[in-house]
């Protein structure tokens, strides 16, 4: 059973927070990550980041202490998504996601994986998210469906925007919740649809925020960073 940071108060706002590094390339990636690093305890590396460094990635941020959240979300045929999860569990990755529109077969066939992937380097398993609408979708008319293939699969968790929390809660209360979408009141929207501030994620029981050009684009990082830590703090 996964600790939810939600459940548990005492989990720093540090831990609770993941910064999406879709910047570019490794290097440029490095020095955002290592200026907000006080405020940030997870890196989220997709599939723009790990398509410029690969497992390199990976390995960069871990030596730098991240936790790393490998949004990559795997969507294949059984077999061959029970092969990718294995191989990215070896590398001591904290989240790996699916899509869960592949169904209930596919999403246990990625935990397995991982699971088998962790034993195999002696590592702790990786929480399988299941991935239900992506936040730059205005339908969201497959989620209940794509969250009860998560849940009956077995994921330690979904990845949905924040509007979703509250029956996310009322159906699933130990499912973990990856909340992308994230801005700062008043902030840009950009190409996202759906969108929620820090304090509104944690009010409504997220339990980890992904936060990227909030604080990514900011003119000045670190302050934006600790914006979005003052207003976690907020409602704790």
């Amino acid at each position: 059973m996964i600790t939810l940071p939600s459940q548990n108060p005492s989990v720093p706002v540090r831990d609770r927070l993941a910064l999406a590094l879709d910047v570019g390339g490794l290097d440029d990636a490095l020095a955002i990550a290592e200026r907000v690093a006080p405020w940030f305890g997870i890196v989220k590396v997709g599939s723009e980041l790990y398509a410029e460094a690969g497992a390199a990635a990976v390995e960069r941020f871990q030596a730098l202490g991240f936790k790393i959240f490998l949004d990559l979300k795997l969507h294949d045929i059984p077999n061959t998504v029970e092969r990718a999860a294995r191989v990215h569990a070896r590398r001591g990755i904290a989240f790996c996601t699916f899509h869960a529109c592949g169904g209930v077969p596919m999403l246990q066939a990625g935990i397995e994986g991982l699971q088998a992937g962790a034993a195999d380097a002696g590592l702790a398993e990786p929480v399988a998210l299941g991935v239900t609408v992506l936040t730059s979708d205005t339908d969201t008319s497959p989620f209940a469906e794509r969250l009860s293939w998560a849940a009956k699969a077995g994921c330690g968790g979904v990845v949905s925007s924040g509007l979703e929390l509250p029956q996310i809660r009322a159906e699933y209360p130990d499912l973990g919740t990856m909340v992308p979408g994230v801005r700062l009141a008043g902030g840009a929207v950009g190409d996202q649809a759906r969108v929620t501030t820090p304090d509104g994620v944690v009010r409504a029981g997220g339990d980890w925020l992904v936060i990227g050009r909030a604080v990514t684009g900011a003119n000045d990082p670190e302050a934006a960073a600790q914006a979005v830590t003052d207003a976690v703090v907020s409602v704790m």
